[in-house]
């Protein structure tokens, strides 16, 4: 198989696939209790008789009212139809209307979200591939060394420290929680509250300083691993023949590292590369809880909690999608950094 081919099909795959994974969590979610019409007649029991007369649906609401709910949420039709209905008449379910925020779409609050978290998963997803892998070539050149020991114990320090727990920890030191440490970062949000009124420069400083410590806690997570995946990769390269073949020829050892045996340590590292698009989805959602940051994770997490299935589905589609393409990008980096890959 060439590797045209090869691609073909996974593009063609792309949409059976697309269309398995969204079909299953739409089944499911027409299926878990609390629901749109649970949370409707709750709403409305809590506003005529009070919660104490919530248990019992039957007793309180009629007949006809529970006939209209189930119209307006599709509920009156087969399971299919259903799902057809989400897929193409609503546009992949984005257009359908959110019952946790009212009068407002999926796709109406997920182009809210869209660009903070589009901001802080390219500063994520850029400063982590630019610090961790040069860490983890000097790394691997020095091994055994000093700077390889101190550099080791800082990173898997950090990557021994939960991420929602740094935070709460930068936000205790460096945001004046107490009068005992420093007022440096703001407390939480992504911008202030005078942001409109700011200049430019003023603005891009206010969103920098919002950014800096939510960042640090994205990135504590993947920093080891990436780094210690480069160091080792890179071992694993200089180890083989045809590098000491090179040193043998008269070639220096800096030009079998870069010439040579940098290139293939890349090749696990371009697994990740995929993944660029869907960084705007990137990080914890118990960090962006933490800093109150109005992103996509803090989104889904609220559609979640509150059985808002038109924004749960329509944060699903697009990130399977985003995902789907994600891995034929990482194939196609394989390509780009090692032709003699075969697909066969």
């Amino acid at each position: 198989m060439d590797r045209l081919t090869y691609f073909i099909r996974r593009l063609l795959l792309v949409f059976p696939t697309f269309i398995g994974i969204t079909f299953i969590c739409f089944s499911l979610c027409q299926f878990v209790p609390g629901g749109p019409m649970e949370q409707m007649v709750m709403k409305m029991k809590g506003m005529g008789i009070g919660e104490a007369g919530a248990a019992n649906v039957s007793s309180t609401v009629s007949e006809e009212y529970l006939e209209e709910l189930k119209v307006h949420f599709g509920f009156d039709k087969p399971l299919y139809q259903r799902y057809g209905k989400w897929l193409i008449t609503d546009r992949i379910g984005m257009s359908m209307e959110s019952y946790k925020f009212p009068n407002k779409t999926a796709w109406q609050l997920i182009k809210e979200r869209f660009p903070i978290s589009l901001i802080f998963g390219i500063t994520s997803f850029v400063l982590t591939y630019l610090i961790c892998i040069p860490l983890g070539i000097v790394k691997a050149v020095r091994n055994g060394g000093l700077f390889d020991f101190s550099s080791s114990l800082i990173v898997f320090s950090g990557y021994a420290i939960p991420a929602f727990a740094f935070g709460m920890m930068l936000k205790m030191l460096l945001c004046g929680t107490s009068d005992q440490f420093w007022d440096i970062f703001p407390i939480a949000g992504f911008y202030s509250d005078n942001f409109h009124t700011l200049s430019f420069f003023g603005k891009v400083k206010d969103i920098f300083s919002h950014m800096f410590l939510p960042v640090l806690c994205y990135m504590i997570g993947q920093f080891a691993v990436l780094t210690l995946l480069m160091k080792n990769s890179l071992l694993d390269e200089i180890g083989k023949d045809y590098i000491r073949t090179v040193i043998a020829k008269g070639g220096s050892f800096s030009l079998a590292v870069w010439g040579h045996a940098l290139r293939n340590a890349m090749i696990p590292i371009a697994t990740g590369f995929g993944s660029v698009l869907s960084i705007m989805f990137v990080g914890s959602v118990i960090i962006e809880r933490v800093f109150e940051i109005p992103g996509m994770g803090l989104l889904s997490l609220d559609a979640m909690v509150g059985r808002d299935y038109a924004v749960f589905m329509g944060i699903l589609s697009l990130t399977s999608i985003l995902t789907l393409a994600g891995n034929i990008l990482s194939d196609f980096c394989y390509v780009l950094i090692d032709p003699r890959i075969n697909f066969k």
